[in-house]
């Protein structure tokens, strides 16, 4: 029941069948919701208890000897999905916890979306008491208790000194990101984005006047910080095709989901192009969550195409 429902939230990723926008409005949205996660536990839960009962097992005297009561499978339930839920607001893009009645992300960027590290913390949870129960059998010792508790406590200590560890060092990085200047340019807001290697290397990205910055942060002892290194974006000037894309639909959807959005607009042979993209992804940034909105206009600015895609996917 925990592993199940631990990993149920994620079916809302089935939405990226549908494409982009599907992908936007239904991705960490769905399932990953309060609403969307308590259904999941109760669900989860009530399927669990009626398999049991319709299928007991061979040692059950009668079909409800070995049946969960519903209050503990749905306590085992919320445990796994609210433990899932934690994870995902620590790492990659948040959830968005109050749909559908309000479209707000939250989460903070400590980890990777896919971290090395906390896999191998809980691998080792699960393998390290298995060796050393074969080990203690090989030479004729045997414990009582229940196999794997305290490698599953160890593991669990571990994974939260990782999360607290790594909410320092996020720390750090903003810290650096928002006492420099880039380019002459005083920082508005910023953001540091983990990489999946090493709890070391932040990705930063700075909001100033008129540019957004992309610098390297290396938290590693000896490295210093240089500003006058980062990236320039420029962002683009006022124009009534900027202004019109900004005011569609497509476009409010994308700006409630993106950290730092920047706009670009272009000159068609027939018209213009505008399209915003989200720069907390790094160029070549293949992942799902990578989207862009492209609007495209006629020369009389009326709106001849719109569409979400996967970055991956642009041309």
């Amino acid at each position: 029941m925990l592993v199940v429902a631990g990993v149920a939230p994620d079916l809302d990723y089935a939405s990226y069948l549908g494409g982009a926008a599907a992908f936007l409005r239904f991705d960490r949205t769905l399932l990953h919701s309060a609403v969307g996660a308590a259904a999941t536990a109760c669900i989860v839960a009530g399927a669990f208890v009626a398999v049991v009962r319709v299928f007991p097992t061979k040692r059950a005297p009668s079909p409800h000897g070995h049946a969960p009561k519903l209050q503990t499978a749905l306590g085992v339930c919320c445990i796994g999905v609210l433990a899932h839920l934690a994870l995902d607001l620590v790492s990659g893009v948040g959830v968005n916890l109050l749909w559908p009645f309000r479209t707000h992300w939250f989460g903070l960027s400590l980890a990777a979306n896919l971290d090395p590290w906390i896999l191998v913390l809980l691998i080792a949870g699960i393998l390290l008491p298995e060796l050393f129960r074969l080990v203690s059998e090989e030479i004729g010792e045997r414990k009582k208790g229940v196999r794997g508790r305290t490698g599953a406590i160890v593991a669990l200590l571990l994974l939260i000194a990782y999360v607290v560890a790594r909410a320092d060092l996020y720390s750090n990085a903003m810290s650096l990101l928002m006492t420099r200047e880039y380019h002459g340019r005083a920082p508005l807001t910023a953001g540091a984005f983990p990489s999946a290697t090493t709890p070391f290397d932040w990705r930063g990205v700075v909001s100033t006047d008129n540019t957004l910055e992309e610098s390297e942060v290396s938290l590693a002892p000896g490295v210093e910080f240089d500003s006058d290194r980062s990236l320039t974006h420029y962002k683009p000037q006022d124009s009534p095709v900027l202004d019109t894309g900004l005011r569609t639909e497509a476009a409010k959807r994308f700006l409630s989901y993106a950290r730092f959005p920047l706009a670009t607009v272009d000159r068609l042979e027939d018209g213009y192009r505008f399209e915003l993209r989200d720069l907390r992804f790094a160029p070549g940034d293949n992942s799902a969550n990578n989207i862009i909105v492209r609007i495209d206009f006629d020369s009389t600015m009326q709106i001849n195409g719109r569409q979400f895609r996967f970055a991956s996917q642009a041309d």
